[in-house]
């Protein structure tokens, strides 16, 4: 698919399923709930993200589709996302309908948000604000949003045009691999603020693997397997330090709209897309 083409909505993975223990994909709540599922276990998750800045206002506000790459080189609709325009911070709306990203669409699955300065992103399920009055559901219950992750971007020295440095702050797992739900009913108790205060129970931190400067292309480089093509400064891939051989999720170019997404276990479609997406902001701060 080229990067003008349009996405056509979510195709069934068919025969040749390269995951016989996923769902066909071809209904939106199945959509929904893989993109919230964390990754299988030793399962290798290869994602395409295409960019389309056509449009009027596409330049300043691109689409971002996440397809699932099948064996037979077929490409299965995942996620899409876009930038907010009315919005004093970078906020991306993330919906499993490409032909709906408005946040209060039937498909609305998760936000992105970012602070000032575009170094620090908050990653959200569904649901609802804790900050704005609540609406009871049908029983009288108040379902807040979870927080997914969070990710830090640090800041460079002035001067230094080496690469950013991310740390991704994400829920821990249960003993049946599920995610923790994290659902703060006020900032004091979101994953930043937790983190910022040492409070990292029932928290998994990542961070960027090191690029290695290559004398021979002047540039530091990451061994993507293939996967990557084209040197950016946007290119990453995320470990634990206690593994820095799993790689848990890699991103990066190979063509000027199009960017491969690779994760794995512990993350799900949507934490992996979202942090993809903050990737592509501009860092003040950072370059």
């Amino acid at each position: 698919m080229t990067a003008s083409s349009r996405p056509s909505t979510a195709k069934s993975l068919g025969p040749s399923n390269p995951y016989p223990d996923l769902p066909s994909l071809n209904e939106r709540e199945e959509l929904e709930e893989f993109a919230l599922r964390p990754a299988p276990q030793n399962r290798d998750m290869k994602c395409r993200i295409t960019r389309d800045k056509k449009g009027l206002d596409r330049g300043m506000y691109p689409t971002y589709y996440l397809h699932l790459e099948r064996e037979d080189h077929k490409k299965v609709f995942l996620l899409a996302g876009r930038r907010r325009k009315k919005s004093s911070t970078s906020n991306y709306l993330i919906s499993a309908d490409p032909t709906d990203l408005s946040r209060d669409g039937e498909s609305f699955v998760g936000k992105v948000r970012s602070n000032l300065v575009g170094t620090k992103f908050t990653i959200y399920g569904s649901g609802l604000n804790p900050m704005k009055p609540p609406k009871p559901g049908p029983e009288g219950t108040v379902t807040y949003r979870e927080e997914l992750a969070s990710v830090v971007y640090s800041t460079n020295v002035l001067g230094f045009k080496g690469p950013r440095k991310m740390t991704v702050l994400i829920p821990g797992m249960t003993g049946d691999r599920e995610r923790v739900e994290i659902r703060p009913e006020s900032e004091h108790h979101s994953i930043l603020e937790r983190y910022k205060r040492g409070e990292t129970g029932n928290l998994l931190e990542l961070h960027n693997k090191t690029p290695v400067w290559n004398d021979e292309t002047q540039s530091y480089v990451l061994n993507f397997h293939g996967r990557v093509t084209q040197a950016s400064v946007k290119n990453f891939q995320i470990i634990h330090d206690n593994d820095p051989d799993y790689i848990v999720m890699q991103f990066g170019r190979v063509s000027e709209e199009i960017f491969t997404m690779d994760f794995k276990y512990p993350l799900c479609a949507l934490q992996a897309f979202a942090i993809a997406l903050s990737s592509f902001d501009g860092k003040i701060a950072c370059e």
